[in-house]
């Protein structure tokens, strides 16, 4: 998203992230098969864009919510998400 210029950083990317994950309520969560399988496996209704997939499936093994906009995900019924 960065080099697509869909968002700006005020760092450099590593700086960004490492500045993220320092915070106390962030957790960066590894995509595992599991995540990955389900990604490709969800109930109909959802896009076919990969990393929206993702984000679902991830939301759907922790069971916990997604913070978007993204009109179609919020539509989706199998997650809940907050915005």
């Amino acid at each position: 998203m960065v080099s697509r210029r869909k968002i700006r950083l005020s760092d450099e990317i590593r700086a960004w992230l490492g500045a993220l994950e320092a915070l106390n309520p962030v957790r960066f969560i590894p995509v595992d098969n599991n995540i990955a399988v389900t990604s490709i496996y969800l109930p109909l209704g959802l896009n076919n864009d990969p990393a929206d997939r993702i984000i679902v499936a991830t939301a759907m093994q922790l069971n916990i919510p997604i913070v978007t906009t993204d009109a179609q995900i919020r539509a989706y019924p199998h997650v809940q998400t907050i915005w």
